[in-house]
C-alpha cells in the first residue's frame, strides 16, 4: 500500500511539474521531492488518524457489547426465577388439590 502511494504521488509530483514549463529540471526535481514528502505525510496522518478512530469505535463497541451482554443475562436470570416461581406454585396448586 506504502508502494502503490508513493507512486500515485509520484505521479502527481510530474503531473505538477509538467504544467510548470518554465522550471529548471533540478526545481523541478526538487519541487517533486517536496510534493512527494508532503503528499506521504499527509497521507500518514489520514491514515494514523483512521487508525486511532478505528481504535476508540472498537473501545465504543465492544463496552457497549458487553453492556447490552450483561442485561440480557439479567433478564434470562429474572426469567428464569420466574419460571421457578411459576412451576412451583403450579406444583403447590396441584398437589394441595390432591389433597
Amino acid at each position: 500500500m506504502l508502494r502503490a502511494e508513493r507512486e500515485q504521488a509520484r505521479r502527481e509530483a510530474a503531473a505538477l511539474c509538467a504544467r510548470l514549463p518554465w522550471l529548471t529540471s533540478a526545481q523541478a526535481d526538487d519541487l517533486a521531492c517536496h510534493y512527494t514528502e508532503q503528499r506521504l505525510g499527509l497521507t500518514r496522518h489520514v491514515l494514523r488518524s483512521t487508525a486511532r478512530r478505528a481504535d476508540r469505535l472498537h473501545e465504543e463497541y465492544e463496552a457497549r457489547y458487553l453492556a447490552l451482554r450483561r442485561t440480557l443475562l439479567k433478564r434470562h436470570a429474572a426469567a428464569a426465577c420466574a419460571m421457578v416461581v411459576c412451576v412451583s406454585a403450579a406444583v403447590a396448586a396441584v398437589s394441595l388439590a390432591a389433597r
